[in-house]
């Protein structure tokens, strides 16, 4: 089944958006094209017939005065006259039949009242005197008449083709508003089922990579749309085996590496517990050291493997983070609570000073982190030491401060401290090993909330900083 691709689709929305407003362009330029050509015709026309009705006007009082000055003078010239003047008349009138509709009873009657006076001049004798003239005076009123009659009919005739013409002007105006709104909005349907079918597959891969990154591996990815999209769906579900896959490698590989490593020291510590019982046989004191060193060791190296697998359970759990609104304050105070025997066994003092508003957060990582802070600072302590907690607001970030009365940290190892395993040189006393992964989860737990963790330098004491975004 063909399936076209995200940029035919695409090029072929583009091409159709702009067909249609290329469409609306092009019907509204032709528009005005015959609205410009009918403007045009008309100007011509009206100047045409205007030129006409001035034309018959003034011959129509030439030939009347022409005719009464042959009349009264007998001169062949002014007879000349009256027949040019006839003559311009006729064609005007010929303009004017040619031009407009509805001329032709006045145009025939002009011509009927002008043939009517040529034929009385040849008839009437030359030189007849002024009461000749005077007999054709009706014939010449009514020819002026006729001749004011058809340059009324000119005018009004252009009067209603101007409003006929602003009627169409304004018609094709609407029509041409229509037509591009029509283009607009077919547009806008185009590009909106466009963006719809190309935007569903893409908020479909959204979804599908947020769950790989949480590891929700357990759902196919299926996604729809363009042929391209489609198989990008399709190398992401790969990818979801493969990390399915890895997964279950993961765990395997920490579920036989546990039972291979616990196992055989279960037995060696068993061993050991044997021969410091004098079971098998009773031990010297130099034997009983060494095997009370071979005991602390399988102990040591025990207690390394169950942090090395919780370490690791750790970093994997840190990416998926369940955010709620967390009162900074009270879980810290509760945090203190969980360590106050500890407290009190090392007569401590922890103070805790500031203010900070909801963060959005997970509420049992924030703790670990904390309770692992915390934890570190009572264990780095001297007896009547302090331990200061100081909490602040700097946008768009909460700063939260640990501070105490240890050995603190070395310059060089303000870095490497957060490393796991790592114990700073400061802090090699017997009473204060620790495991070395507690500042680990420190800093993982606070990176996964888009926070930092770091260790400052400091003239007294460890100082921890914890940047922790609220907005």
């Amino acid at each position: 089944m063909f399936r076209p691709s995200f940029r035919s689709i695409m090029l072929t929305a583009f091409l159709l958006i702009a067909g249609v407003l290329a469409a609306a362009a092009v019907s509204g330029w032709l528009s005005l094209e015959a609205l410009a050509r009918s403007i045009h015709d008309g100007k011509r026309n009206a100047l045409a017939l205007t030129a006409a009705s001035r034309v018959l006007g003034e011959r129509s009082v030439d030939l009347e005065r022409s005719a009464r000055q042959y009349l009264v003078l007998g001169e062949p010239a002014l007879r000349q006259r009256f027949d040019d003047a006839l003559s311009e008349a006729h064609l005007a009138l010929d303009t004017l039949e040619a031009s407009a509709q509805g001329l032709a009873a006045p145009v025939g009657e002009w011509r009927a009242l002008a043939a009517a006076i040529e034929r009385g001049l040849e008839t009437t004798p030359d030189g007849s005197g002024t009461q000749a003239a005077a007999d054709f005076s009706a014939d010449f009123l009514a020819l002026s008449q006729v001749s004011e009659a058809v340059e009324r009919t000119i005018q009004a005739r252009l009067a209603r083709e101007s409003e006929d013409l602003l009627a169409e002007l304004e018609y094709r105006r609407h029509l041409l508003a229509q037509h591009i709104l029509a283009a607009v909005a077919l547009a806008g349907v185009l590009a909106a089922l466009t963006s719809w079918w190309l935007l569903r597959p893409l908020a479909r891969m959204e979804r599908a990579i947020a769950a790989l990154g949480d590891n929700h591996l357990e759902s196919p990815i299926r996604i729809g749309g363009p042929a391209d999209l489609r198989q990008l769906g399709e190398h992401l579900d790969w990818l979801r085996q493969r990390l399915a896959e890895l997964e279950a490698n993961r765990n395997r590989v920490l579920r036989h590496v546990s039972h291979e490593l616990k196992t055989p020291l279960a037995s060696l510590r068993e061993g050991v517990a044997l021969l410091s019982d004098g079971i098998l046989g009773r031990l010297n004191a130099e034997q009983r050291e060494v095997a009370g060193i071979l005991d602390s060791s399988a102990r040591a190296l025990q207690e390394r493997i169950e942090q090395l697998l919780h370490y690791n359970a750790t970093q994997f759990d840190a990416r998926r983070l369940d955010r709620k609104p967390t009162a900074l304050l009270p879980l810290l105070s509760e945090v203190v609570s969980e360590h106050q025997l500890l407290i009190q066994a090392h007569k401590l003092e922890v103070r805790i000073e500031g203010d900070a508003p909801i963060l959005s957060a997970d509420v049992s990582k924030l703790r670990i982190a904390l309770s692992n802070l915390i934890a570190n600072a009572i264990r780095f302590s001297p007896e009547h030491g302090l331990i200061r907690i100081d909490v602040q607001v700097q946008e768009p970030q909460v700063i939260i401060d640990c501070r105490d009365d240890g050995p603190g940290v070395a310059e060089e190892e303000l870095e490497r401290i957060f490393e796991p395993f790592f114990r700073g040189s400061r802090s090699s006393t017997a009473s204060t090993k620790g495991s070395g992964i507690g500042l680990a989860i420190v800093r993982e737990f606070v990176a996964a909330h888009g926070g930092y963790a770091r260790a400052l330098p400091s003239p007294q004491g460890a100082h921890f900083q914890l940047e922790l975004p609220h907005a």
